[in-house]
């Protein structure tokens, strides 16, 4: 089974469990450029990471922002088709990469009728939110004590009989 393949049964297999996409291919911009934006958005929730991209002066921020917006739209077409709520603030980025699309081959005239090869480099994003468990979860944990947090005794510390 080819890379290709595999990739594309993966993303099958999550949009199948629930996980809603969004990809966009080909923009013109290099894959380095583009994970140094994503790598901050990576795990958060998606409404923190748009505000993170809208205040980015980052070129690349504005091509991920709408491939965001594109999966949040996604996640409430399928809440809207299966008839299965999905609250927006609770979605949150699960899986975010930026792979190297084709290179745009161009020449530029060099010395001594020579032409020079330059790369345009091109990016593919691929964003997958995911629906977190009810923030209650962590809100009913208890709070630590006083004699909880305090240090135990390490082993080395006791007495040996």
């Amino acid at each position: 089974m080819s890379e290709r393949s595999r990739v594309r049964a993966a993303r099958h297999a999550a949009e199948r469990k629930g996980v809603s996409s969004a990809i966009q291919r080909t923009a013109r911009q290099s894959p380095y450029k583009m994970r140094l934006v994503i790598d901050q958005i990576r795990g958060k929730d998606v409404n923190e990471a748009l505000g993170l991209l809208k205040f980015s002066k980052k070129h690349a921020a504005k091509q991920i922002a709408k491939v965001l917006n594109s999966a949040v739209a996604n996640a409430e077409f399928k809440s809207r088709e299966g008839s299965e709520p999905v609250d927006v603030d609770t979605l949150y980025i699960s899986h975010a990469i930026v792979n190297e699309g084709p290179a745009l081959r161009r020449f530029m005239p060099a010395a001594q009728g020579r032409a020079t090869p330059i790369r345009k480099r091109t990016s593919h994003v691929e964003i997958f939110l995911d629906a977190r468990e009810e923030k209650k979860v962590s809100a009913s944990r208890p709070a630590r004590t006083a004699e909880s947090s305090a240090p135990k005794a390490s082993k080395s510390s006791r007495s040996k009989s």
